[in-house]
């Protein structure tokens, strides 16, 4: 049996205080990154696959256990937990390559029900 491997990474960050409260501060020669996905869209694919977790694994029953868990209602779930069912390429892309959708995060929750094959298309409007 193999031991397992550690890697290490080093992100070299400074901490201020402004106003009293600690502030997590990048280097000064790194420039931010202006494009990619919207935080809104990876924040609701995340909830997504683990609302679709709680569903598998029988933590939640229903849409409803898991509305009343997150404090809303089933109608907002019932549509966002669809986010937890587009094809990989659409999360390879949305998640590790950080290509911006062409569509909004509703008409993307109506991509997920299309064919894996087509949904890359409509989501980024490439072939």
């Amino acid at each position: 049996m193999n031991a397992p491997v550690t890697t290490r990474v080093f992100i070299p960050l400074t901490i201020r205080k402004p106003n009293g409260r600690p502030k997590i501060m990048p280097p000064v020669d790194m420039v931010p990154d202006t494009g990619g996905v919207a935080p809104h869209i990876l924040k609701a694919i995340a909830k997504a696959w683990g609302w679709r977790r709680k569903l598998e694994t029988g933590a939640a029953a229903t849409l409803s256990d898991i509305a009343e868990a997150e404090g809303v209602s089933d109608r907002y779930v019932g549509p966002m937990l669809r986010l937890a069912y587009l094809s990989p390429a659409v999360l390879e892309k949305l998640l590790v390559a950080r290509v911006p959708p062409e569509v909004s995060i509703k008409e993307l929750g109506m991509v997920s029900e299309l064919p894996w094959a087509e949904q890359e298309k409509s989501t980024f409007g490439v072939a």
